[in-house]
């Protein structure tokens, strides 16, 4: 039994940190290529649309959830997938950034529209393939794959680019992306029925698993907000770990202003909290497993509360010293990788037989754009007031948060 679920977490562990490590790269370490390669700073900020296609994801997820009733569906969805993924970054690596940046630019587009194509039957066959009672391992899987992703991509990637340049470091890229194929191209256990007794509509299945008739269109979408009490599910994911988010999108430039250097703030950030975060977020997959949901969800939201309140004295007493800054950054780091598998985990418990992509889907991008809003208010806030009051927010927002779950207990 260990066995297979070792198998299953490493199986998505692979697939994730493969469709997040080149999207990291493109969008943290490419940025940093051009500037020193004296491109305009309004080129740079474009490139920031390459992130688009996972936001626009949810539109062609009910196609996807189709397309995909048992494993062979998942299998060539997702390695039809990452090969033209591969594909794209290995004409890439074949481009100057000097004469051919709008191609290449164009092509990160259609490598990370893949990419989130990827996505979406990864995040279903996750959903699929985990028992019941350990789909917070599969959560976890995907947010340490997510931290790995954004520390490979966008930190050591950026070191190697120095000794090997553009076109081996892509070329070397695409051999990982296929690579990271192999453990799902051996996978061949059965997928599990994700049964949810308000979702009747959509329990046809097979004994072998698959959902023999599903009829689901783009008023799915739709259809998600109508569920019983969804409305409450929706408050929870946008107010989990907002406090966090708002917090998080300022800190690099709060660092730069106590002068910190970017040597520090990279190691901090880059090596230090992503590592951080993934070491919580593959503890607290297993403590949900063994303890509960609501309970560790619980733990966790008074957790936020305390390490936003933590940032928050620190900036207000900066006298406090080096140490204090540093625990404060590193348990901020800790927590959101802890908050990260806890809302995940919500989320994968709120899909409907047959929509496991468009589900989960909607759910992400909804936090993903929670998260975007935050960080243009949180640069208003710390820009028109000051980092102090722009914590305090943060903090505020965390006490709400807990008080939301806390009241959750007495709903029925």
């Amino acid at each position: 039994m260990k066995k297979t679920i070792l198998h299953k977490q490493l199986t998505l562990f692979c697939l994730y940190v493969a469709q997040s490590i080149p999207m990291s790269f493109f969008s943290s370490t490419v940025p940093v290529i051009l500037r020193e390669g004296h491109f305009s700073l309004e080129s740079i900020g474009l490139l920031q649309f390459i992130k688009f296609p996972w936001i626009l994801k949810l539109f062609w997820a009910p196609f996807v959830d189709r397309k995909t009733s048992v494993l062979g569906d998942y299998k060539r969805w997702i390695i039809g997938s990452e090969l033209f993924y591969a594909v794209m970054i290995g004409m890439i690596a074949f481009l100057k950034l000097e004469t051919d940046f709008l191609l290449i630019a164009v092509l990160m587009v259609v490598a990370i529209t893949a990419s989130a194509t990827q996505d979406i039957a990864t995040d279903a066959l996750s959903i699929r393939i985990m028992e019941k009672g350990s789909l917070s391992l599969g959560a976890s899987m995907q947010s340490v794959g997510g931290f790995i992703g954004a520390l490979v991509g966008g930190g050591l990637l950026l070191i190697i680019y120095q000794q090997f340049g553009w076109s081996k470091l892509l070329l070397g890229l695409t051999g990982f992306v296929l690579i990271a194929l192999i453990p799902l191209i051996f996978y061949k256990r059965k997928l599990r029925e994700t049964l949810h007794k308000d979702h009747k509509e959509f329990q046809s299945a097979s004994t072998a698993g698959s959902i023999e008739k599903k009829e689901i269109t783009l008023f799915t979408l739709v259809s998600f907000f109508s569920q019983n009490k969804i409305g409450r599910h929706v408050l929870y994911l946008l107010l989990y770990y907002s406090g966090i988010a708002a917090i998080l999108a300022m800190l690099r430039p709060y660092l730069v202003d106590l002068q910190y250097s970017k040597e520090s703030i990279g190691w901090l950030f880059g090596v230090g909290g992503t590592l951080m975060a993934a070491g919580s977020s593959l503890l607290t997959g297993w403590m949900i497993k063994r303890f509960g949901r609501k309970r560790i969800n619980l733990i966790v939201s008074f957790l936020i509360l305390m390490a936003t309140g933590y940032i928050w004295w620190v900036s207000v007493y900066p006298f406090s010293g080096v140490r204090f800054i540093h625990s404060a950054i590193t348990f901020i780091w800790i927590v959101y990788g802890m908050a990260s598998v806890v809302v995940y985990t919500g989320a994968m418990g709120h899909i409907r037989e047959g929509c496991e992509g468009t589900d989960f889907t909607i759910q992400t991008v909804l936090i993903h754009l929670a998260g975007m809003v935050l960080a243009g208010i949180s640069g208003l806030i710390a820009g028109k007031l000051s980092y102090p009051f722009l914590f305090g927010f943060g903090t505020v927002l965390a006490f709400i948060s807990l008080i939301y779950n806390f009241s959750g207990i007495f709903r029925k």
